[in-house]
């Protein structure tokens, strides 16, 4: 059983991100989904991430390790898109982690520091994504994965951003059959 600290992408904490947790649940394991946006939640990436602009990427990533401060150390890491940012910066940066699951998204680990090579981490998106192909997180996630001593990048057939979100459209039922597999594998091991 492993303890996950999961945050949600630019839609807000929304059904797709609690189904997403429950299933991790099913599985025996404990998971928190903290609500970043306070409420919020949009029905576009655009709006969802003109919310953030208004009060900046470092509020989000900082009300993400605000909700880590409840919590055990030994925490797994999730993040969907907007939400690698917090978990990446916690799992970089906070002693303890056990692991980190970073979806549709990651930065350069230079952002937070040198990953630490002793927690293993896995990082999921399609290959055609502009969002994750484009603006250099495919990059940074082959980077990353050469750096963890267990660092795994799985690519996707597709270009959705949220291929894994059951409430979206973008929704792919056999990839996100596929990640949510590998993501029981992953934690299984901890």
């Amino acid at each position: 059983m492993a303890e996950v600290l999961l945050f949600h992408h630019a839609l807000g904490l929304g059904p797709g991100t609690i189904d997403f947790a429950q299933e991790l649940r099913t599985a025996g394991h404990i998971v928190h989904t903290p609500d970043l946006f306070q409420g919020r939640t949009f029905d576009s990436i655009g709006k969802g991430m003109a919310y953030v602009e208004s009060v900046g990427f470092d509020t989000i990533t900082e009300r993400g390790v605000l909700a880590a401060e409840q919590l055990p150390q030994a925490l797994v890491y999730a993040g969907f898109s907007l939400g690698v940012l917090p978990a990446q910066k916690l799992a970089q940066t906070r002693p303890g982690a056990r692991g980190a699951l970073f979806f549709y998204s990651c930065v350069p680990a230079s952002f937070f520091g040198p990953w630490p090579a002793l927690v293993p981490v896995q990082i999921h998106g399609a290959a055609h994504d502009p969002y994750f192909v484009d603006d250099g997180d495919l990059e940074a996630a082959r980077e990353l994965a050469a750096q963890a001593q267990a660092g795994e990048l799985f690519l996707y057939p597709g270009d959705q951003h949220y291929f894994a979100d059951g409430s979206l459209a973008s929704y792919d039922p056999d990839s996100a059959a596929l990640l949510t597999q590998r993501v029981l594998e992953f934690l299984s091991k901890l």
